[in-house]
């Protein structure tokens, strides 16, 4: 199995995906790893990223996905994955790979992110992530609300997880 936690940036993805990991014992991998140089550069001066820049990312994402399946493992990777269609990249047909939506309201958003530190995301590109966000359904993804307690969403997850 491979759960991917998704969300705009401040919805508590790296958080989420650790404690997951480490509670189903498998490897986490951390989807902003496999940025460009140039995408992490754009990200930091406040310039959103265009559907040609995120491509290669998500296909190096989807690489790093088979080579843990390839392997026989289980894993936990994160990845905004914004719209249907880079779910799909990332996802290939696979009905072994899970989605994760972390929801949270934009002031929430907001205020996680003017007290992030040390990132490269500047957080006024929050509005155009939330422009971009083409919500989950059922059919693709868990959905948790990020206003619970991080112990409170694995929690959840796991419980929505084995009731598929």
């Amino acid at each position: 199995m491979i759960l991917i936690a998704m969300g705009v940036s401040g919805a508590g993805k790296t958080r989420i995906g650790e404690m997951l990991a480490e509670r189903l014992h498998c490897a986490f991998t951390d989807g902003d790893a496999f940025h460009s140089a140039a995408n992490k550069e754009k990200m930091h001066h406040g310039i959103p990223l265009t559907d040609e820049d995120r491509w290669p990312w998500l296909k190096t994402i989807r690489a790093a996905i088979e080579e843990k399946q390839k392997a026989g493992e289980t894993a936990v990777f994160t990845c905004s994955s914004l719209k249907r269609s880079y779910r799909d990249i990332l996802r290939d047909g696979d009905k072994d790979v899970c989605f994760v939506y972390l929801k949270g309201s934009r002031e929430l958003l907001q205020e996680r992110l003017t007290t992030r530190t040390g990132h490269f995301f500047d957080p006024s590109l929050l509005q155009s992530q939330l422009d971009t966000l083409e919500e989950p359904g059922a059919d693709e993804a868990v959905t948790v609300s990020i206003e619970l307690s991080p112990e409170q969403i694995v929690d959840d997850v796991l419980k929505q997880i084995d009731k598929r």
